[in-house]
């Protein structure tokens, strides 16, 4: 029973183990992550250079301190990773010094037994006290095996040692790594505190100027509602049609059972009447909230749902229908689920807006230069729907949108963290 809990175990942290990312992927992401605070650094660098805006200054100091925090989360994954391995290896090691030391009880106490029966009379006597020639065959069959066993003991003895030698290098050498890795963790910790004291320098300038800033939030409001309506008429529309469709199939499958009290019913509904193939589909899509890939290959949320108090004045609140998620230039946006293009909005001869129907479900990807997709089209999760547009600012933000019916959610709770 001790045996079968102790081999489950091992297994259970051997299962863990194989499902974290491995280092290599790690490492790759950091290397991702510190070529990104880079080139927030040079933007930092730029905009102090030219003078330029002061919000803008916080906004990039802002999104670098983000990069930041993913960064030592990836360095505090890769310790994590380290500790798991150096765990299962110092189980190994200690298993094979157990080993070890049965092994040479066991050859020491054979070593003794041969030396007390060393002498040639003492075998030979062995040999002739033998009732009959098939004992002393067996007998002589019995100290060649003896020999043979002693000398594989002996082996045996040579290869777990080499065993044992190997495992503590590899041991030696991940705890090396590990107090390198937190090492270099301190030291983006107190880079991420200095990085907060900056920006905390940058948010007090830009007091002095709230009156411009108050001006700004409401115009970007104003410009919010304004899209907020149009993306909400073109959810209400595709409702509609959706259900103007099944009001359709529902009399002609049920051409003398259906009213036409329950066919207006069906038109006039606020909420899709969903079909059973358009229930399956709304139903695998919040079976996956909390799953769903990013709309962006990568990136960071740089503003989140709902109302958002001003990083400097906090009486100032954005209301934010999705969230924003800041990229790098040329990125795509990608469906997160699989589903059907309702409508392509163009906000602006350079913005432009796609909207992806799952079921009862809608996914919004607005900020879009160009788009490879029409009204009509199936897409599948992960598939680009265009390339998201670099303001003349510079910066890259999808803003990306999800709600039932025409009642938004947070973003941020449907996919995968």
């Amino acid at each position: 029973m001790f045996k079968f809990r102790y081999t489950l175990f091992f297994l259970f942290i051997a299962a863990f183990a194989f499902a974290q990312p491995n280092q290599e992927e790690l490492e790759r992401k950091k290397e991702k992550l510190l070529k990104e605070i880079q080139e927030k650094e040079a933007q930092l660098q730029s905009v102090r250079s030219k003078e330029k805006s002061v919000g803008k200054l916080l906004q990039i100091q802002k999104e670098k301190i983000g990069l930041k925090q993913s960064l030592i989360n990836t360095t505090e994954k890769q310790t994590k990773l380290l500790s798991n391995n150096i765990y299962l290896n110092q189980r190994e090691v200690n298993k094979l010094n157990e080993e070890l030391k049965v092994l040479k009880e066991d050859y020491a106490e054979m070593i003794v037994k041969s030396y007390k029966s060393r002498s040639t009379q003492s075998r030979a006597m062995f040999l002739l006290s033998s009732q009959d020639f098939s004992q002393a065959y067996k007998r002589m069959q019995y100290m060649k095996q003896y020999t043979s066993y002693r000398k594989m003991q002996g082996e045996e003895i040579k290869r777990k040692t080499t065993e044992l030698n190997d495992y503590n290098a590899k041991l030696s050498g991940q705890k090396t790594e590990k107090e390198k890795l937190l090492a270099e963790q301190e030291k983006q910790r107190q880079e991420l505190v200095k990085e907060k004291l900056d920006q905390e320098k940058i948010a007090n300038s830009l007091k002095k100027d709230k009156k411009q800033i108050t001006a700004e939030i409401k115009k970007k409001q104003q410009e919010t509602k304004r899209i907020d309506a149009q993306i909400q008429k073109l959810i209400r529309d595709a409702i509609a049609e959706a259900n103007r469709k099944a009001a359709a199939a529902n009399a002609k499958a049920n051409p003398k059972t259906t009213t036409a009290a329950e066919t207006k019913a069906i038109e006039s509904s606020t909420k899709i009447v969903l079909t059973p193939e358009g229930k399956i589909i709304s139903d695998n899509f919040k079976a996956n909230k909390g799953r769903l890939p990013w709309p962006v290959v990568r990136g960071a949320i740089t503003l989140g749902y709902g109302n958002q108090p001003h990083p400097v004045y906090k009486s100032l609140e954005v209301h934010n229908s999705g969230i924003e998620i800041t990229t790098e230039s040329g990125a795509d946006a990608r469906a997160v689920f699989a589903g059907e293009v309702t409508k392509v909005i163009v906000i602006s001869p350079l913005n432009k807006a796609v909207c992806v129907q799952h079921g009862d479900y809608f996914t919004v990807y607005q900020n879009l230069g160009t788009v490879n997709v029409s009204a009509g089209d199936k897409v599948t999760a992960k598939q680009s729907l265009g390339k998201i547009r670099t303001s003349a600012d510079g910066k890259t933000v999808l803003k990306f949108m999800v709600s039932q019916n025409t009642t938004y959610s947070n973003p941020q709770q449907w996919i995968s963290q």
